[in-house]
C-alpha cells in the first residue's frame, strides 16, 4: 500500500481537520455506490479508507510516523501471509484488502462511519453498515456546598448545560474536593446509545468557627475569666444543636475537652467523630474598670513561663 499521506493527498504537517477534509472529500468522489460497483472505484475507495484508518487515528498515525508500523497497520516486518491472511473488501465478495473501523473517536469528535452515513444517505456505505450506538458526553461542573450539608448530607439544587434543573443528593461526609456523579444526566447519546454522565467536582465552603480533622470536628471556645477560674456548665453549639459542656475550675487555655459522637454523623462503615473544644480565655472588648481594679489589687504568686526557662 502505498503511503497514507500520498494517498489523501495531504503532508506529514497537516492537522486532523485537514485529514478529515481530505478523506470526506475523495470518498465521496469515489465510493463504489456513486460509480456503479466499477472494480476500479472500489480499490481506490479501498486505498482511501486504509489510508485514513491510519491517519485518522491519533495513535496508529503516530506509530506510523514513527515507523512503527507500515501503510497497511501491521508491524513492520509483518508478513500476513505467515498469519492466515485473507482477501476480501468492504463490501462483501472477494478481491482486494479487508478494510475495517478502528471504531475509535477521531479528530474533533469525529466518527469514520458517520461520514459514509452522511454522504449516502444513513447506510454507511454500500454494506448497509449498522451506525453503532454510542453514549453521549459527559460533563464536569463545579458546584459549592455548605460545610453542614457536606458533613450532615442533604439536596443541593443544580442547573445543567442545557437548563435542566437536578436535586443531588449529598452523601454524609462528603469531604472538599470530592465528585459525586449523577449518572444518565450529561449528554445524549447517538444512534440510541444512553446518556452521558455529569461529574460534580465539589467544593465545600468553610464554617465560621468548625474545622474538619477527618472525621472529627475541632473548635476553639471563648469562655471568660471568671468561667476559667470557678468552672461551670457551658452552652457549645454543634452541627446538631446546643449541648451543655462541663468546664472543670482553674481551666487554662488551651485545655481541650471532647463532646463525643458530635463530630462527622456515622456513614457507610464508619464511626461518627467527636467534637474536640479548645478554651481560649477571652477578655472583655474595651477596658473594663472592676477588672482593671482587680489585677491591680491582685497579688499573682505564680510565674506562667518558669517552664519556658
Amino acid at each position: 500500500m502505498r503511503d497514507p499521506y500520498d494517498i489523501l493527498g495531504v503532508s506529514k504537517g497537516a492537522s486532523e481537520a485537514d485529514i478529515k477534509k481530505a478523506f470526506r472529500s475523495l470518498a465521496k468522489k469515489h465510493h463504489p455506490d456513486t460509480k456503479g460497483g466499477d472494480a476500479t472505484a472500489q480499490k481506490k475507495f479501498q486505498e482511501i479508507s486504509g489510508a485514513y484508518d491510519i491517519l485518522g487515528d491519533k495513535e496508529k498515525r503516530a506509530k506510523f510516523d514513527r515507523g512503527e508500523i507500515d501503510a497497511s497497520g501491521n508491524p513492520r516486518g509483518f508478513d500476513p501471509r505467515s498469519h492466515g491472511g485473507f482477501e476480501g473488501n468492504p463490501f462483501g465478495g472477494r478481491g482486494g484488502f479487508q478494510h475495517t473501523w478502528s471504531g475509535g473517536e477521531t479528530a474533533e469528535g469525529f466518527h469514520p462511519e458517520d461520514i459514509l452515513s452522511e454522504l449516502f444517505g444513513g447506510g454507511g456505505g454500500g454494506g448497509g453498515r449498522r451506525r453503532r450506538a454510542r453514549p453521549g458526553e459527559t460533563y464536569e461542573m463545579s458546584v459549592t456546598v455548605s460545610f453542614a450539608d457536606a458533613a450532615k448530607g442533604g439536596t443541593r439544587r443544580v442547573y445543567m448545560p442545557d437548563g435542566r434543573e437536578v436535586d443531588v443528593r449529598i452523601p454524609v461526609g462528603l469531604r472538599d474536593g470530592q465528585q459525586i456523579r449523577l449518572k444518565g444526566q450529561g449528554g445524549e447519546g447517538r444512534n440510541g446509545g444512553p446518556r452521558g454522565d455529569i461529574l460534580l467536582n465539589v467544593a465545600v465552603s468553610p464554617h465560621p468557627y468548625l474545622t474538619r480533622d477527618s472525621n472529627d470536628l475541632r473548635m476553639d471556645l471563648p469562655i471568660t475569666l471568671q468561667e476559667a477560674v470557678l468552672g461551670g456548665k457551658i452552652t457549645v453549639p454543634t452541627l446538631t444543636g446546643s449541648v451543655a459542656l462541663s468546664v472543670a475550675a482553674n481551666s487554662n487555655s488551651g485545655t481541650v475537652l471532647r463532646l463525643k459522637g458530635k463530630g462527622i454523623p456515622a456513614h457507610g462503615n464508619e464511626a461518627a467523630g467527636n467534637l474536640y473544644v479548645k478554651l481560649v480565655v477571652a477578655l472583655p472588648d474595651g477596658a473594663d474598670a472592676e477588672l482593671r481594679k482587680f489585677a491591680e489589687s491582685w497579688t499573682a504568686n505564680y510565674n506562667p513561663r518558669a517552664k519556658l526557662r
